[in-house]
């Protein structure tokens, strides 16, 4: 809407200028059309950039895990401790977990 409210009034101000006039504002407003299109494609990528180098991990809909006499049992997702930062980690729907003398995850486990 702000574009076609931009364009309207830049048509209507061309209507009462010479031709040398308009074809000054012309070549102003493309300048400025030029600059603010390349500030948002720079904001674009810097956006894009920090979304991807911190990805969100989602779990969901995990089946039973049952571990037994010092086993392990994963339905779930295993991420190092480390590079992974929890709160980026989102678990939703997961199954039941079973562990008698061993480990069992159905979710996410940070290991």
């Amino acid at each position: 809407m702000a574009s076609g409210l931009a364009m309207g009034l830049l048509a209507g101000a061309t209507c009462f200028l010479t031709w040398d006039h308009a074809n000054q504002v012309a070549g102003v407003v493309s300048a400025f059309v030029g600059i603010a299109s390349l500030g948002t494609a720079l904001w674009a990528a810097v956006a894009s950039a920090s979304e991807s180098s911190g990805s969100n991990i989602r779990v969901s809909a995990t089946g039973s895990a049952t571990a037994r006499g010092g086993g392990s049992a994963n339905t779930g997702v295993a991420l190092p401790a480390g590079p992974v930062d929890p709160a980026r980690v989102e678990v939703t729907g997961t199954g039941d977990a079973d562990a008698e003398g061993g480990q069992a995850n159905t979710g996410a486990s940070f290991q």
